[in-house]
Formats: C-alpha cells, structure tokens, sequence
C-alpha cells in the first residue's frame, strides 16, 4: 500500500516538473520569438532639444540601429526632460520607443517635488551610451596652476572666488557644487543663459573659473584664453590625456560627466531590452562611432543593463546629497 503511495506521489511530482519545464520552454521560446520579431515598424528615439550633445548622440545610434535593424529609425526632439521622459513613460512597452536622454531625466526628481514620471518606476535602462567629459577651466591671470593651487587660494580667500554656470542643475552647476562641498571651500555661484554665456565670463575675468563642456572649451584653452587644470572623469580621457583627473589631483572619488543613456519604458520585455543593449553597443564601439564622438568630447560606454542602473544609483546618491546642501531647486 505505501509502495503504491509513494508511486503515484512520485508521478505527481514528475508530471508537474515536466509541466513546469514546457511551460518554461514556452516561456523562453516566446521570449526568443519576441526578439526575433523586433522591431516590426518605425523605432522612434525620443531625445533632446536638436543641435545639441544629446540630439547628436541619439542621431548617431539611430542610423546605426537602422543599419542593424532594416528598419527605419527617426529621432523625435522633445524640448526638456520632464517632457521627453513623459512621452516615453507613456508609450507602449514594445521597444518601439526609446528614450535617450542625460543626466537631467533621474536628477531633475531630486529638484523638483511635482513629476509626471518616476525615473525607476517608468523606465528601463537598456545601456549608458556615452559621457562627455567637462573641463576645470579658471582665468588666465588667476595664480594657481593645480587644482590643489586652486582649493589652497578658495579656503584663503572665502566668498571670493566665482564660478559660472547655466541654469539650475546643469552638469556644470553640479559639478561646481560637488567640488565646493568636497573642497569644503566657499565659491559663489554666477548664473547664466547658458554655457556659451558661462564660458564667456570666464574669459572676460567676469568669474574666476567654470566646468565647461570638453568640445567648446578646447580652442579657447589651446588660444590660452582660459587655463585648463583637470577633467571631471574618473579616469584620464582619451580628449585631454595630459589633464589629471581632479580626483587624482586633490579629491578621490570626485565625478561628474555629462551621461547620455538610453531608456526603455517599463514593462518592456527582457529580451528586446537585451537586443537593444548588444545592438547599441556595437553601434558605438564602431571606429567611425568613436571618431564621431570624440568630436564633441564624447566617449563611448555601451554598458549593460545592470551597470547603468547601478550607476544611476550611484550619481543619485553622490549628487543627490549635494543636491540637497545647496538646496538646488530647478524652476
């Protein structure tokens, strides 16, 4: 009788592991089937204002995705990131519409207490696509040639010293407001329209110093009309190799680049949120991808899924803090 028990127990058990198998088959051939069937109309990139870093960035991987795909892919330009970030939230999960936007889509929450989307919740990120590095630049006349030079003559000379930056929360304003608080020094804040305003009083001895963009800064520091004392990466870049790194000239762990990542909406399935990654990052790991790049201070990343959220994760955390010592409100 317990022999007979035990029998049937056990053809339960196999007849509900071989169940559990086929439907795991099902599951992963259905998965494949996605894959293989994506895309099946017009992908569109959902991007930046046009002209500028990002819009070139998401042209960049657009043509190569086309290339990749046999499917026409367009870039769609959206003023702002609370804007370009709700278009996307809301669009259908099938990895018809990307969303490749800086910085601005997972910071802009920390600076703003009403959003139409949870940077986490809305989205998936398929891959960090690439980073621009920006420049510690001051004024030729200011006596200080390192970034130690520079920390030494701020704790000096508190409330003194001037940085230029654009609007609220723009990388060069938070890379600014890291350095003050890492420096532990006072420097004062001089706002303006924009970067190209910003790195103007720099030149003019307007403000003392500023963290502009690698591209636009570059003639002006080869014509010496600023000075050039580190990059903002965390390792030497490939634009300026003779520039240390400002953690390596005074502050470990200091960061602070200009991200272009790209985003799926949530719900996405797995599968074509990992094809997205391996396509793209073949796309920028292309010579012509990075001589492309390198034009506009940019270098290729390509990372996977899980390191650019855990990246994320980490600029929320560093930024975020200093975000809120500021007490830096984006209007």
């Amino acid at each position: 009788m317990l022999a007979r028990v035990d029998t049937e127990l056990a053809v339960r058990i196999m007849t509900k592991y071989a169940f559990n198998l086929a439907a795991a088959a099902l599951f992963m051939a259905a998965a494949f089937a996605t894959a293989q069937e994506y895309p099946s109309k017009t992908v569109r990139i959902v991007a930046s204002e046009a002209g500028g870093s990002g819009d070139f960035v998401a042209r960049l991987v657009a043509q190569g995705l086309t290339s990749s795909f046999g499917q026409q892919v367009v870039v769609d330009n959206r003023g702002g990131g609370v804007v370009a970030g709700d278009v996307v939230a809301k669009s259908p999960p099938d990895g018809h519409t990307l969303l490749l936007y800086g910085n601005t889509l997972w910071l802009l929450p920390l600076m703003r207490k009403q959003m139409p989307y949870d940077p986490y919740r809305d989205f998936v990120p398929v891959t960090l696509a690439a980073r621009a590095v920006n420049v510690l630049v001051v004024h030729p006349s200011l006596p200080v040639k390192s970034v130690k030079g520079l920390i030494a003559l701020a704790r000096a000379r508190p409330g003194e010293l001037n940085f230029s930056s654009a609007a609220p929360g723009t990388m060069n304003h938070l890379a600014a407001e890291l350095f003050k608080s890492m420096a532990k020094i006072n420097i004062v804040r001089v706002s303006y329209r924009g970067s190209a305003s910003a790195l103007t009083a720099v030149m003019s001895g307007e403000v003392q110093m500023m963290f502009a963009a690698a591209a636009p800064v570059r003639p002006h520091i080869q014509a010496a009309r600023v000075k050039a004392l580190a990059v903002t990466t965390a390792t030497r870049s490939p634009s300026y190799p003779d520039l240390p790194t400002v953690a390596e000239a005074a502050l470990p762990g200091f960061e602070a680049v200009s991200a272009h990542g790209v985003f799926v909406p949530a719900r996405t399935p797995e599968s074509i949120a990992a094809r997205l990654h391996q396509e793209i990052a073949r796309v920028l790991q292309r010579p012509e991808s990075k001589e492309r790049l390198a034009g506009i201070g940019a270098e290729p990343v390509g990372s996977t899924p899980a390191q650019f959220a855990a990246a994320i994760k980490d600029e929320v955390a560093r930024m975020g803090k200093v975000i809120r010592e500021a007490g830096i409100q984006e209007r």
